[in-house]
């Protein structure tokens, strides 16, 4: 299904009609100014394949932060019935429950700026990052058991972080579901040495402030002020989730055989929900997300260790504190509008986030009046922003916006651009100090790598899918 025609529906939404054994259209959230770059990345071709898989539900979704994904693009959203339809590795991926965490302090940047290289360091020294990083904690394979039955609330129980942070956690860092018996002696191998660990690629652990606010009664409800110190962690499930994923995917190849589904892409292999292989793919992804839930907790602690080692204050002092946090990469069991009733779906979030309106009953008391808080990180040489769900989401994407920037182009290509040049240096001449374990990663992570996310946000919010609170620009940052 190359090059499809993309029916523009409004000037922030487009279409691709219904076709072929297509069992919905596909839409796709994007500006006039991105829809040509989407179109080149043949992420749309992946939307509209999508459409094909059983159960679907109204439309294949993408957000304006697609790209070309394994199986469905990133950025994707897609919402099935739950007695009818199917459930797919694919429309999640490898790092389930990748996620991001925002915290803000007492701080302001005035108070950190002369100090932010210590502060950077101590980070890179309390954070273990990279490619296969290893972290001090060490946990027994009985341990790591409880670990991915209780997300979060585990590591709270263990002495990291407060019983205040799980109120502020999307599912309160559990979600429930988990059976450690379905998930492979592999993965709990590869995840018993990574708890506590930023990893590599596009994962980070970055200081910034409040560089904006656009609603003054939203931000004073989530207590973001200018010029306020803020952190954001990034990072998900680890080799635990990795190995979950491509497990899952030997299962689901072998279930499309037996239930006789047909698809356009063998990428998109899946089982129905209701079927053995669905429920314990579904109690396996379980336990990667409390694996992610657990893993940001732990990182949240040590973060609050190094800002109180690097700035020689104490906690109180600083005022350390999660704001929200917030998944993507993920699959779940919600109830939804579907022509005025309501419906039972399994919603896939791969590269999206939740976005519910005010008033939902999933959202901490204290947001309750302004909708849920949306965080959504940029590159690391511009900004990040924090939005909060709205209305038209519940309406039109089963409650979801975009996750992030997007990559606007592959890795390798990011490399080539790099070649000659010194990334952290560029970075540090504008003010932001970077860290990482390997200059390559640096390369691969360089700014133009990614969407201008200002853009993606700007149309989720012409959208009514989310809106703009504040944003938030880098100080410092450490990378793997």
């Amino acid at each position: 299904m190359q090059k499809l025609k993309l029916k523009k529906i409004t000037d922030y939404l487009w279409e691709i009609p219904k076709q072929g054994k297509m069992q919905v259209p596909a839409r796709i959230y994007a500006t006039e100014k991105m829809i040509d770059a989407i179109r080149n990345d043949n992420a749309p071709e992946q939307a509209a394949n999508v459409a094909h898989l059983p159960g679907i539900v109204n439309y294949s979704l993408t957000m304006p932060d697609i790209h070309w994904g394994y199986g469905f693009p990133i950025g994707g959203v897609a919402a099935f019935d739950a007695d009818t339809g199917i459930i797919s590795p694919g429309g999640v991926g490898y790092d389930i429950n990748c996620g991001v965490r925002l915290m803000a302090t007492k701080l302001t940047r005035r108070d950190i700026h002369p100090k932010i290289k210590n502060l950077v360091n101590s980070l890179f020294h309390h954070v273990p990052t990279g490619i296969g990083s290893k972290g001090e904690l060490r946990v027994s394979l009985e341990e790591e058991k409880k670990v991915v039955q209780k997300g979060a609330t585990w590591a709270v129980k263990k002495g990291f972080g407060s019983e205040e942070d799980l109120e502020y956690i999307e599912e309160n860092g559990c979600i429930a579901g988990a059976n450690p018996a379905v998930v492979s002696q592999k993965a709990y191998e590869r995840g018993r040495s990574q708890l506590g660990t930023l990893g590599s690629g596009n994962h980070f652990l970055e200081i910034g402030y409040v560089a904006e606010i656009y609603d003054e009664e939203a931000a004073g409800v989530l207590g973001l002020e200018l010029d306020q110190v803020t952190v954001i962690i990034h990072c998900g499930s680890r080799g635990f989730g990795h190995q979950v994923c491509t497990d899952y995917l030997e299962v689901m190849n072998r279930a499309v055989r037996k239930y006789g589904i047909e698809l356009p892409d063998r990428q998109l292999c899946c089982a129905p929900i209701n079927s053995p292989e669905g429920q314990e793919y579904l109690q396996a992804m379980c336990c990667a997300i409390n694996y992610a839930f657990a893993n940001r907790q732990i990182i949240a602690a040590w973060t609050r260790d190094a800002f109180e080692e690097a700035l020689h204050m104490s906690p109180g002092d600083i005022g350390m504190r999660t704001v929200y946090e917030v998944a993507h990469n993920i699959a779940k069991m919600e109830t939804h509008k579907v022509n005025g009733k309501e419906m039972k779906l399994c919603v896939h979030r791969k590269g999206a986030t939740r976005a519910f309106a005010p008033g939902s009953p999933e959202i901490p008391a204290a947001y309750k009046s302004i909708g849920q808080p949306v965080l959504i990180p940029g590159d690391m040489g511009r900004y990040s922003y924090v939005l909060v769900g709205a209305e038209g989401a519940m309406e039109n994407t089963f409650g979801s916006t975009c996750h992030g920037a997007g990559r606007a182009m592959s890795r390798n290509k990011a490399r080539e651009r790099a070649k000659g040049r010194a990334i952290a240096r560029e970075l540090e001449d504008r003010g932001i100090y970077v860290k990482a374990s390997s200059r390559r990663t640096l390369d691969e992570e360089i700014p133009e790598a990614y969407k201008d996310v200002a853009d993606v946000v700007d149309a989720c919010q012409m959208a009514g899918i989310s809106k703009k609170v504040a944003q938030l620009r880098p100080l410092g940052c450490i990378k793997g």
